[in-house]
């Protein structure tokens, strides 16, 4: 209620209109700040998401590095044990073969988290046109 008197005694003393509670422009200052509201909560929701998101990706990532180091420890042991130049090769297979599979398992978060970023920046430009557009209606 008290914003609601601000608005217009400010509108009073810009615009040298008086305007009444009952004005259709008061209406429309009351819908423009419900949907302010609703669009902020809205993202702030999906940037809670989104850091979950990253937070997520982070926890995976790391997990699955030190997966990575111990599979390439483990199979460097295990080739060390036969002979040298076999041995190697097959290290080098296997470690190629596993770096290829984090590697897609890595893009795959990183389309995901691009995705999220995505939808983040439209829902802050939809929230910025509307701003501005109810600036413009108001003036």
């Amino acid at each position: 209620m008290e914003k609601i008197e601000e608005t217009i005694k400010e509108i009073a003393i810009k615009h040298g209109v008086a305007v009444g509670r009952d004005d259709p422009i008061m209406i429309l200052h009351t819908i423009n700040e419900r949907l302010m509201k609703e669009t902020a909560a809205a993202q702030r929701q999906i940037l809670h998401e989104f850091k979950e998101e990253l937070e997520s990706a982070a926890h995976e990532w790391e997990v699955s590095t030190k997966k990575i180091a111990e599979r390439i420890l483990d199979v460097a042991l295990s080739a060390s044990k036969e002979e040298i130049a076999e041995g190697g090769k097959k290290v080098a297979e296997a470690i190629g073969r596993e770096v290829e599979s984090r590697l897609a398992q890595t893009n795959v978060i990183v389309r995901k988290t691009r995705i999220l970023t995505m939808i983040n920046i439209a829902a802050a430009v939809i929230t910025l046109l509307f701003a501005v557009t109810t600036s413009w209606v108001i003036k």
